[in-house]
């Protein structure tokens, strides 16, 4: 019977962080219980149809949020096997080595992390190669040092980004072709079908965690996926350590008993678990003896540009191969002005509606079919004001209060009229917390126990068999997609628990 099962190891959430964890233990012979709160995403129809993706929200969750001012909203949360993932641009970018040091912003630090980019470089190799990233080295100038070049060619570009690569070498920049996780090339299952950004793969050519991680670790007897399986507090014992986990599955409450716990539901909802498993003991949730744990909110600037080409139709498929970092650490005479331009997938005219409702339809189509889209992306610095709270009746309150938005709003400026010298008219939208792709740093890393939850190994301070492994152990959030930095250090984690269970049967 399924509810008797006594696992070894329970993993909360089937995203990046769990399913790698999972991966790295699945060999070791434990029992492995991963819980998803959500199911197998359909294969229908609907993937690949803009108006049920954006306009519908046919995935998105329905639970809401709110802000400090009460403002309730449907936020851009996934719940499905293999996380955010499946809805993600297929982005795989290397922080920097600079990403990893303390830094001096115009509106505050970036805190150093407890470990280097060099400690985790073979683990962002293993990341690569696991995700299949096509990608060339050599091209970034900000690219750290490589142990070994990329597994898997770029994806070329197609004519209209080709163009743009050209233009974008006339004014002396470095463009490169952007590292994606695309089944892509002789023998591959992309299809080029025009629907991967921001759209689920429905010929399972994008590489995302349910693919590359839950399926292939389903496939050992000793792990097991329950779909449907919510969990809703931890329980500690009375040593510190957690006892077990309350979890809600088809009407039912049950507990699960383990030795060794990993939460990895995102950013979000594993700050908010935290929060929600209070005893006399911890009046203030777990993890959380220095106070940090739903604090430091962070979610990455990001603005949309539309560049318009009135006499030319915008055919292309598969738009994210471009890349540029010349401004990551500055622009020209201003260095606060900072971050990464990548493409975003191509627009289409439900998208625009479902952002501006107001638009008439024949306007927003002509708009996607006559514009070339991009994204600039800056560091959004953590702020302890900046937060998720839990309030009466188990509602959720985002508290939103980025670091850095006048320094990212002048590189935007600077990155508007870069492209000017491209397009006649350039138009610019801001995405904000209402759709937080890129959430992180609530359940945040360090040294110092009174100011992190987690350690180097993303082991709570306060619970020795606790791990939170998602981007919510970020301290700060560089300026590029998080998504290899969190395969990475789930990697390195699962090296130290696979260590651990040769030791002492994951006791430590």
């Amino acid at each position: 019977m399924e509810a008797a099962i006594r696992p070894d190891v329970v993993i909360i959430g089937s995203g990046v962080g769990g399913g790698t964890v999972a991966r790295q233990l699945a060999e070791t012979g434990a029992r492995i219980l991963i819980l998803e709160r959500g199911s197998f995403l359909p294969n229908e129809p609907e993937n690949a149809d803009a108006e049920a993706v954006f306009t519908q929200a046919r995935y998105r969750t329905r639970e809401e949020y709110q802000d400090e001012a009460g403002r309730r909203y449907r936020p851009g949360q996934y719940y499905y096997v293999g996380g955010h993932t499946k809805f993600y641009g297929t982005a795989m970018f290397r922080f920097r080595d600079t990403d990893f040091r303390e830094t001096e912003h115009e509106d505050g630090t970036s805190p150093s992390w407890p470990f280097s980019y060099d400690d985790l470089e073979p683990f962002y190799d293993e990341a690569e190669r696991l995700f299949g990233v096509r990608g060339q080295a050599g091209q970034d100038p900000t690219e750290g040092a490589r142990s070994h070049p990329y597994s898997h060619a770029a994806i070329p570009h197609e004519p209209v980004i080709a163009d743009m690569a050209e233009r974008l070498l006339t004014q002396g920049l470095r463009p490169f072709f952007m590292p994606s996780a695309v089944d892509f090339g002789p023998g591959g299952s992309c299809r080029r079908c025009g629907t991967c950004d921001a759209f689920v793969c429905r010929y399972g050519a994008k590489g995302d965690g349910e693919m590359r991680l839950i399926r292939p670790v389903l496939k050992h007897p000793n792990v097991t996926l329950w779909t449907g399986a919510q969990a809703t507090r931890l329980l500690p014992a009375s040593d510190g350590r957690i006892a077990a986990v309350e979890v809600r599955r088809g009407g039912e409450i049950m507990r699960i008993e383990a030795p060794l716990f990993v939460l990895s539901a995102g950013a979000i909802n594993s700050a908010l678990l935290l929060l929600r498993s209070t005893d006399a003991a911890h009046p203030n949730g777990l993890a959380n003896s220095s106070g940090v744990v739903g604090r430091y909110l962070m979610n990455h600037h990001l603005s949309g540009l539309m560049g318009l080409m009135p006499f030319r139709v915008n055919d292309t498929k598969f738009p994210k191969t471009l890349s540029v970092n010349d401004f990551y650490h500055g622009v020209p005479g201003d260095g606060a002005a900072r971050g990464n331009i990548q493409m975003l997938g191509n627009i289409q005219g439900p998208m625009i509606r479902s952002a501006y409702s107001w638009m008439p339809r024949p306007l927003a189509n002509l708009l996607g079919r006559h514009s070339v889209d991009w994204l600039c992306m800056s560091e959004d610095l953590p702020r302890a004001e900046s937060r998720v709270r839990l309030l009466p009746g188990d509602r959720v309150e985002v508290a939103y209060h980025p670091g850095g938005r006048s320094a990212h709003d002048r590189f935007v400026e600077h990155a508007r009229a870069r492209l000017r010298q491209i397009f006649p008219v350039v138009l610019r939208h801001s995405f904000g917390i209402e759709a937080p792709s890129h959430q992180c740093g609530t359940v945040r890393m360090g040294v110092d126990p009174t100011q992190s939850a987690l350690d180097s190994v993303c082991r709570t301070h306060d619970h020795p068999n606790l791990y939170v492994v998602d981007a919510s152990f970020f301290p700060s959030s560089a300026a590029l997609n998080p998504a290899l930095t969190v395969c990475a250090q789930a990697l390195r984690v699962g090296n130290h628990l696979r260590a651990s269970w040769r030791n002492d049967n994951l006791a430590a």
